[in-house]
């Protein structure tokens, strides 16, 4: 009797050896199996974006995609100055210095900006839409090179200091300052898509607008998001690679300002997009590209625009007291080849340039 009861003990002791390898068995299968990654695209902003959601739960993507649509509209009919009858444009048209209603998302991105204005000393600015408009940009371009007249007069009523939120409204202290949100438009649509699919509870999330994106948790493979840095464009370099570098980051924000994306041809003089709105003129530096990362997306954007007007030493010197933000810059030398530089210790990887 003694002996079938040791049997039986051993017997017993085996089956549950084996029921705790088949447990660790179907742990280790699970962690190692790539989650299901659900995407849904689309336009906006005359521009494309992407959002992809890491979850193995059913979801109704019709559902979600028209509920993203839906927010993405709204946005673009109360900030989009290509929009003539936008709330943005109307309120350009307003020629007074009466207090003007505007709707919490306008109200919440003129906010921000003149928040971005006084870290970056000024730097970024929302009022610069008609700066832009004199240099062949937006929406109602002029053509030829302006005299120096000219811009002192628009640089007369073009200040951040122009426009006072308060309770829900904005007052301007010129009538003629309007306002150009685009350098932080997409960001704020990046963010309030992110944050709606994060309230419908899922974790791991990317959300890309034009190429300006927020991410959290992991992707399908169950690491650290990827982001393929866009490498500006040059004929002379014989370069085709289409990145850079590879940015390996957790939860964060990431865009990217460069002058080659947006361009004028004003009597044989091309003219990049970023222009100081201290001076007046369009910014010649041998910074190349900025990318920023950032907490949320909307302030990557603006700081990546704020940057693009300074040259690397001095938008770094900026950072040491934005200690929140980082950047990553691609630096021309003088020798025509290229230089990759930080302010931060980023995870960079496969760089196709000497790093700084």
């Amino acid at each position: 009797m003694i002996a079938l009861a040791k049997r039986k003990i051993k017997i017993k002791i085996k089956k549950q050896k084996a029921r705790l390898l088949l447990g660790f068995l179907l742990i280790y299968i699970s962690c190692e199996k790539p989650i299901k990654e659900n995407k849904i695209s689309g336009m906006t902003m005359g521009t494309t974006y992407s959002v992809k959601i890491i979850d193995d739960k059913k979801m109704n993507l019709v559902t979600l995609k028209y509920s993203i649509d839906s927010i993405l509209v709204n946005l673009n009919k109360e900030m989009s100055t290509w929009d003539p009858e936008s709330e943005i444009s109307r309120f350009n048209r307003w020629e007074s210095t009466e207090p003007y209603k505007v709707s919490n998302s306008f109200f919440k991105v003129v906010e921000k900006g003149i928040d971005l204005s006084q870290k970056t000393n000024g730097l970024f600015d929302i009022t610069v839409y008609d700066l832009l408009s004199m240099w062949g940009f937006g929406p109602n371009p002029k053509s030829g090179i302006p005299d120096k007249q000219r811009i002192q007069e628009v640089l007369s009523y073009t200040s951040f200091e122009n426009i006072t939120p308060a309770m829900g409204s904005l007052i301007k202290k010129n009538p003629r300052t309007k306002l150009d949100l685009n350098a932080i438009a997409k960001g704020y649509g990046v963010d309030v898509v992110f944050h709606f699919i994060k309230s419908r509870g899922f974790k791991n999330v990317f959300v890309e607008i034009g190429g300006e994106v927020r991410f959290s948790g992991y992707n399908r493979k169950r690491k650290n998001w990827s982001l393929g840095l866009e490498n500006p464009p040059d004929s002379s370099l014989n370069n085709n690679e289409p990145f850079f570098c590879i940015l390996q980051n957790n939860s964060s924000a990431v865009a990217t300002s460069a002058n080659y994306r947006n361009f004028v041809d004003l009597n044989g003089a091309i003219l990049g997009h970023t222009v100081n709105p201290k001076s007046g003129f369009p910014v010649q530096t041998n910074v190349l590209s900025v990318t920023v990362i950032a907490e949320t997306c909307m302030e990557a954007d603006g700081w990546a625009t704020a940057l693009m007007t300074l040259g690397y030493i001095e938008g770094s010197n900026l950072l040491k007291h934005n200690k929140e933000v980082s950047a990553i810059w691609v630096l021309k030398e003088k020798s025509g080849s290229r230089l990759i530089a930080s302010n931060k210790n980023h995870n960079i990887l496969n760089p196709i340039y000497k790093i700084k």
